[in-house]
């Protein structure tokens, strides 16, 4: 069947780390939140993200990475996939980190149309945004489990947030630890979640040039960066969209592979090395390269928590009727961001958890 077999230590480890999440957090996102008011919200997720699958594998760590780069900025609140800034300026998507390599947009979109036709004004973009991911991740893994919802969506996107929230592929263990600290997640689910690296591609202008230090510190495998160089033009830029595989032994299955590449010097990114070359780091990326099961229970605790990071519930934010602008009568809060740049009304009150 389609959502594949449901593995029992994932499933025993989302139990517990339901159980463990604060009480305020299990009242605002909770498993079944539409079985009331949209009962087929999940399978119409299902449906668009699958198609959508079925001609274009690419999508699925797409829309992973969509989910994480939405909730590292302002949190889970589909931000990133607004088009327009009420306030003016450019958007998160429109930031380096996000354009021209995010994608999946108009699998969002097409589950979103597909929903507000069954329950209009209902179901929010960021929860389709968090189903997606888990669909993806059960296309690709054979890993089912169940996200709890309930998530609104924001009213502000600024693209100076995603380049100082979102990690970039040159950064060092010290600096991934910290904005994965910032964050709330803690130094091993910083690893756990880098291995969603497992599939995709990244283009030239995020690895080439940093893995030329690399050779000079033999860090990478001279004949991978010799194939890394005869792929990306010596002319390689930010819109250069040449890409590559991330995993170069199962690109398209979300598996420990990731892991067992990193002792062989065949990790992509100098962010990927760096999980072997920290004292603190370098157990956990072993672990995981030794047992698959382990990585994937922790994988499916890690995005479960990172889903819940400064969630909007409640009569915060709002339900977009369409993912990639705010609601016309949301627009005053362009005004309010001029006023409060932190986004003082979307920022979660006291008892909001953040982890």
């Amino acid at each position: 069947m389609w959502m594949g077999s449901i593995l029992a230590g994932p499933v025993a480890l989302v139990a517990a780390f339901l159980l463990l999440l604060p009480a305020a957090s299990l009242a605002q996102l909770q498993v079944g939140f539409y079985n009331t008011s949209c009962p087929n919200a999940e399978a119409l997720v299902r449906q668009a993200v699958t198609a959508a699958f079925a001609n274009n594998s690419g999508v699925a760590p797409g829309l992973i990475r969509l989910h994480f780069h939405d909730c590292f900025v302002r949190g889970c609140d589909a931000s990133v996939l607004l088009t327009v800034n009420p306030a003016g300026g450019k958007t998160e998507r429109e930031a380096p980190p996000n354009f021209p390599s995010l994608r999946g947009f108009e699998v969002i979109d097409a589950a979103k149309a597909a929903v507000e036709r069954s329950c209009p004004q209902t179901v929010s973009c960021a929860d389709i945004l968090a189903f997606a991911a888990r669909d993806s991740i059960n296309l690709t893994g054979n890993t089912f489990y169940q996200v709890p919802s309930g998530r609104r969506d924001g009213r502000v996107s600024n693209d100076s947030e995603a380049l100082q929230f979102l990690p970039n592929p040159n950064s060092t263990a010290q600096v991934l630890t910290d904005g994965f600290g910032v964050k709330g997640l803690t130094a091993e689910e910083m690893v756990v979640l880098s291995g969603s690296h497992t599939i995709g591609r990244s283009h030239c202008d995020s690895f080439l040039f940093k893995n030329r230090e690399r050779l000079a510190n033999r860090t990478i495998s001279p004949a991978y960066q010799a194939l890394l160089e005869a792929l990306c033009p010596p002319t390689t830029g930010p819109t250069t969209l040449i890409t590559t595989e991330i995993d170069v032994s199962t690109p398209t299955a979300l598996d420990n592979n990731y892991y067992k590449l990193l002792p062989l010097n065949l990790g992509l990114h100098f962010s990927d090395d760096q999980l072997i070359r920290n004292a603190t780091l370098a157990p956990f990326a072993n672990n995981f390269a030794a047992n698959e099961t382990l990585w994937k229970e922790k994988f499916v605790a890690a995005m479960l928590k990172m889903g819940n990071i400064e969630v909007k519930t409640g009569s915060q934010g709002e339900v977009r009727l369409n993912c990639s602008v705010v609601n016309p009568s949301s627009s005053a809060a362009g005004i309010e961001m001029l006023m409060f740049p932190g986004g003082a009304s979307d920022a979660p009150p006291d008892d909001v958890a953040t982890s």
